[in-house]
């Protein structure tokens, strides 16, 4: 009996250290996540080898593992940025980022757990800087919203694309002028449309006019070649048609064939 607890104390002990190293040597990693294995014994960084995958694994006790989101992220940024002509302008933009996969291992040894802060953020502000820097406001404002967009994202993907970080898309939500700013250039817009307008209608007349100048110039060359064409006998020969019609009608009528003082009566009627 005595020799009961000296046994059992033991046991126990080693039943909880075997829990303790089992806890520890056991790791699930979730959706969309993958983890970098470090090897306190054995090189740190594992980074010729894949990164771990979705699933429950088990590592040696003195090992970590560092577990990273793989699937797409999102980042809204605010930035205060100058335009060519030294306005400040604000952009609203989002970026679209992931880690790539295979190459998780050199992104945590080169960058860590922290590499929004360290690479993704100060890259997309300084492409920002440097494309704004290229237009005004009026620009910025109006026509280059994509082009600015895009000149962003191939800027930005330049430099993380170095950095073990895989850029999807840029989208640029909003730009902001100062208030001033922004009524000149609305009122220069409207200016422009006004006069685009009534260039319009000016032209608008002008064809119309000319389409009645056409018209009219079209009747009086023909009305002049009718007139040509007309002559005496011409006129004689068109009263005889007519004539003959009017004899066709039932009811008799007195009709003048000729004209001035050589015309003469011809009275037609029913038989």
């Amino acid at each position: 009996m005595d020799k009961l607890p000296k046994i059992a104390l033991p046991a126990i002990f080693i039943f909880i250290v075997l829990i303790i190293g089992i806890s520890k040597s056991t790791i699930t990693i979730g959706s969309g996540q993958a983890g970098v294995l470090y090897k306190t014994f054995g090189g740190g960084v594992v980074t010729d080898e894949p990164p771990m995958g979705e699933g429950f694994h088990i590592v040696a006790p003195w090992n970590k593992v560092f577990v990273y989101e793989v699937r797409q992220q999102e980042l809204f940024e605010q930035m205060k940025v100058l335009s060519s002509n030294g306005l400040e302008i604000q952009i609203d933009a989002s970026a679209w980022y992931q880690p790539v996969p295979n190459e998780l291992g050199f992104l945590h040894q080169n960058l860590g757990e922290n590499y929004l802060d360290r690479v993704i953020k100060p890259a997309i502000r300084s492409a920002a800087r440097s494309v704004v820097g290229r237009y005004t406001p009026e620009q910025l404002y109006s026509s280059k919203r994509d082009a600015i967009q895009d000149e962003i994202f191939e800027e930005t993907k330049k430099i993380l694309d170095k950095q073990n970080v895989q850029l999807n898309e840029v989208l640029v939500r909003d730009v902001t002028l100062p208030g001033t700013i922004k009524d000149a250039i609305e009122r220069k817009l409207r200016q422009e449309q006004e006069s685009l307008e009534y260039e319009f209608r000016l032209v608008t007349a002008k064809k119309e006019a000319e389409k009645v100048t056409i018209e009219a110039q079209g009747k009086a060359d023909a009305n002049r070649i009718l007139s040509a064409s007309l002559n005496d006998q011409i006129l004689k020969d068109k009263g005889i048609d007519a004539t003959l019609k009017l004899a066709e009608s039932p009811n008799s009528k007195v009709v003048i064939v000729g004209g001035g003082g050589e015309g003469l009566p011809l009275i037609l009627g029913n038989n």
